[in-house]
């Protein structure tokens, strides 16, 4: 990228405006591709954002053993986003500063002391709003809120989503082939991971054999969509179908 860079200092703004405006996004789509690919980048690169993912992953499993009410899951998986969401703008702003700077500047410091200051006061807030969550719950499981939660297949079709798409995220990071975008392709297709874990749920719920016979039917033709638009192999598809039955299958077979 050409840039009218002096030596010690920062780039010229406006050389920077002119060579990125052809990185705008055209379309909704491209965008959100674009948008997974950050989000990708950041899991295979970022040690701090796979922390989070991970404890994202526990905790999530985690509140299937408490009887947690609807504003309380709202709070739960706020504070979780807002954790990510501040460690993906700091790294932003890692990258930003040190693509500016060519030397050790103090606004440079400012700059990166100010977006792990963010980062630093999302995970302190996440640890006050999972003590005033969990502290009353925090002793030995009582039967009856066991039977509750397994008597609430929305919030275990919630979780089931979640960690389907979590993993779904997590094993494109790891097994990503280097060509295309982390989005389109991989070794693991998501749509069908998602189809499939729906089509799963749906059957568990519904009890009725007509029901799971035509939910599957729409998760193999996401599937057939995925392979004959040619953005997925049919290894790839199997893959995603089999975690998103999996996924669903322990989840609705070990709290039901």
């Amino acid at each position: 990228m050409k840039t009218n860079k002096d030596q010690n200092g920062p780039l010229n703004h406006n050389d920077i405006k002119k060579d990125t405006s052809k990185f705008k996004n055209p379309n909704f789509i491209i965008s959100f591709g674009y948008a997974m690919d950050g989000i990708i980048h950041a899991f295979k690169n970022e040690k701090n954002f796979r922390k989070h993912i991970f404890t994202a992953i526990i905790v999530a499993v985690v509140s299937l053993l408490f009887d947690l009410s609807r504003v309380e899951m709202a709070m739960l998986c706020l504070t979780i986003s807002m954790v990510m969401i501040s460690e993906l703008i700091n790294t932003s702003i890692e990258n930003i500063v040190d693509l500016i700077y060519n030397r050790v500047d103090k606004n440079a410091k400012i700059a990166k002391d100010i977006g792990a200051g963010a980062v630093l006061i999302a995970a302190i807030n996440s640890v006050f709003v999972g003590y005033f969550i969990f502290y009353d719950r925090i002793v030995p499981l009582s039967h009856a809120a066991v039977f509750k939660i397994q008597k609430s297949p929305t919030h275990l079709a919630f979780i089931a989503l979640v960690l389907v798409i979590l993993f779904t995220i997590i094993l494109k990071s790891i097994f990503y082939k280097g060509h295309g975008t982390y989005l389109q392709g991989g070794t693991v297709s998501g749509h069908s991971s998602i189809a499939f874990c729906a089509a799963t749920m749906i059957a568990y719920l519904a009890n009725n054999t007509l029901v799971t016979i035509l939910s599957l039917l729409l998760a193999f033709l996401v599937a057939e969509s995925r392979v004959e638009g040619k953005i997925h192999s049919l290894s790839e598809v199997i893959f995603g179908g089999i975690l998103g039955v999996l996924i669903a299958t322990l989840i609705f077979k070990l709290m039901v």
